[in-house]
């Protein structure tokens, strides 16, 4: 166990990516006991990738690099302002506003920094916004893409903890609610206390329009739920209610109605049981060749080409860590280290409040050090069996480790949302920093009602018959 951790731990000081320490250390662990046959290796790398539920990680990777080559970021954030822009403070709003729709399609909050960061920290400096607020903002609402379904770190959580990835998905809807409600509590205490005014004139016609336009995306799956009810099939249903709603948005030329339908679709889809997870995945990227190749046509094959090729790469550098904990996640148990360790929590307390307490603390010290998907794969062997023992939902426990890892992606050393934040505005890594401190109050707030609060994340998985 001490050359496993103590290798990796020493590798990760010494600065070398965290896949690369897990295999090394894996691999000196392996040379030293003499007692794990090299097939075994083999057979654990294959294992770890050979996943279905895993092959939603590329298309949703896909999904989200087609959304910002297709001008749908855009057509959000241009929605965003007519919804919101006129409060208080109208930019900070739109940004949030902004990050909650697009939370629906990429499912990575580094997808909806890179993407929407771009366009808000922009225009927030141009409207005489400090670049320290608008960065602020932005870090903070780009934890919403990962709890706002579809989520790719809920995707390896449910492959690793074995829970339904559909069930995680729907918990992740009152919280990402909780939290954006939270966030907009901030930019307004903010912008009273800055006497900041709005940032474009009230309209009703734009406030109207933008109000349509969600009641329209509403309005589809009541829809399609009463004409199922009336007898007729899921499929039969869809198909009559899109047509409906192609033909309203051709004529009427709606600014993101289509944008909006996406995590509709997503979400009703696995609800009906049309399709699984790994399967939405897969819709979601043919949604957005849709809305880039035919309803928008702002989409080129040179584009496409370029968004492939950025999802393979990508995707290559997810399933190498993927498989590096995957064999370090097994070494961890083979070596009795996992369980000395859950031993060793369990010997300090019995009570699940005072668990939860302590899990918050390690993973949120755990995700300032370590890559989200490797976290992960490495915590879930450890501290799984407590949270079984101690009665406690792993659908709620997987809402609590993702929360704490998106927060530690705005920490330094490592948070990658730091890192793109800082590139994005060009600002210092000390200064980002700085700049994102006073957001993690709000993010804080919402841990602590999602930890202590489960019916926020269970309440609507048992209402549709995903929970325990």
């Amino acid at each position: 166990m001490l050359i496993l951790i103590g290798s990796f731990l020493v590798l990760m000081i010494l600065g070398l990516p965290v896949a690369i320490s897990m295999a090394v250390a894996s691999l000196l662990y392996i040379l030293a006991s003499g007692t794990v046959p090299d097939v075994i290796v083999a057979q654990r790398m294959i294992a770890g990738v050979e996943s279905f539920p895993l092959l939603a990680v590329p298309f949703f990777i896909l999904a989200g690099n087609l959304m910002n080559i297709a001008g749908v970021t855009g057509r959000i954030y241009s929605f965003a302002v007519a919804l919101v822009g006129w409060m208080k403070g109208g930019l900070g709003q739109v940004n949030i506003v902004g990050s909650v729709v697009f939370s629906g399609m990429s499912g990575t909050a580094i997808a909806d920094a890179a993407g929407l960061g771009t366009i808000e920290i922009k225009a927030m400096k141009d409207h005489g916004y400090s670049t320290e607020f608008a960065v602020g903002v932005t870090a903070a609402s780009a934890t919403l893409g990962p709890i706002i379904p579809p989520s790719l770190p809920f995707v390896i959580y449910g492959m690793m903890a074995n829970v339904s990835i559909g069930a995680l998905f729907l918990g992740g809807l009152i919280p990402g609610i909780v939290m954006t409600l939270l966030m907009m509590g901030t930019v307004a205490y903010f912008a009273h206390k800055n006497g900041w005014g709005a940032d474009t004139p009230f309209s009703w016609h734009q406030l109207g329009n933008a109000t349509i336009e969600v009641v329209i995306v509403l309005a589809f799956p009541v829809t399609v739920w009463l004409m199922i009810q009336a007898g007729l099939s899921p499929n039969v249903s869809i198909g009559i209610a899109l047509a409906v709603l192609l033909a309203l948005d051709w004529y009427f030329d709606f600014s993101a109605v289509m944008a909006l339908m996406a995590p509709v679709i997503l979400i009703g889809g696995m609800t009906l049981g049309l399709f699984t997870p790994t399967e939405a995945a897969v819709a979601a990227v043919l949604w957005s060749l849709f809305l880039g190749l035919v309803r928008y046509r702002s989409m080129t094959f040179r584009s496409l080409a370029k968004a492939t090729f950025d999802t393979i790469e990508t995707t290559a550098s997810v399933l190498f860590i993927v498989t590096a904990a995957s064999i370090f996640a097994w070494l961890l148990t083979v070596s009795q280290a996992a369980q000395i360790l859950s031993d060793a929590i369990l010997g300090f307390t019995q009570n699940k409040w005072v668990f939860l307490l302590l899990a918050n603390i390690l993973i949120l010290f755990v995700g300032c050090f370590i890559d989200t998907i490797a976290a992960i794969t490495i915590l879930v062997p450890i501290l799984l069996p407590i949270v079984l023992k101690l009665g406690i939902d792993p659908i709620h426990f997987g809402l609590i480790m993702t929360l704490n890892l998106m927060i530690g992606l705005l920490h330094p050393p490592l948070g990658m949302v730091l890192f793109v934040l800082a590139r994005v505005s060009r600002l210092s890594v000390e200064r980002t920093t700085v700049a994102i401190l006073p957001w993690l109050v709000p993010l804080m707030l919402a841990l602590i009602a999602i930890t202590y609060i489960p019916e926020l994340t269970l309440w609507l998985p048992q209402k549709m018959g995903l929970g325990r």
